[in-house]
């Protein structure tokens, strides 16, 4: 499992770049399906100025299109940082088979950090999640994009 929990975590660190060129917050994430990615997104909350377009809730919309059904049970998320609670709450009703992330999230995530909804036996659906994964190379791209945005930020003071 490690190895390929490694090229797909690669695989959302890509798209996160992709979010970072964006100037949006970088995270990314692929959706797998019967070992191959089916879905690939990034935040998209600046470009559509909207809070909801989180790399989580445009990579399920893009999966459910994909498969032809929001169902999605068989398919495992990997995200490079750990979900907030609307994103958790999206993969819960959609069925996700499994959930890996990349950096904890200890002020949002809702994934064991904060909260732990995906174990939680209230909801209709729970799910396995495997954390930590690049944890550095993911924390580590974050913490770059958001060093850069307050330099920024203190030059056009």
């Amino acid at each position: 499992m490690e190895e390929q929990a490694l090229k797909f975590m690669k695989a959302a660190l890509k798209e996160a770049q992709k979010a970072a060129a964006m100037d949006e917050v970088p995270v990314g994430a692929v959706a797998v399906k019967d070992g191959k990615i089916i879905a690939r997104a990034h935040n998209l909350k600046e470009k559509k100025s909207s809070a909801t377009r989180h790399a989580e809730i445009e990579l399920i919309e893009k999966a459910s299109a994909k498969t032809g059904n929001w169902w999605l049970e068989n398919v495992d998320i990997y995200v490079t940082l750990e979900p907030c609670a609307m994103c958790t709450g999206a993969m819960i009703n959609a069925r996700i088979r499994s959930l890996y992330y990349g950096a904890r999230e200890p002020k949002t995530g809702c994934c064991g950090s904060l909260y732990d909804l995906p174990s939680d036996g209230r909801f209709n659906h729970v799910f396995p999640v495997y954390g930590k994964i690049m944890e550095k190379e993911c924390a580590d791209l974050i913490s770059e994009y958001f060093k850069k945005k307050r330099a920024e930020k203190k030059e056009r003071s």
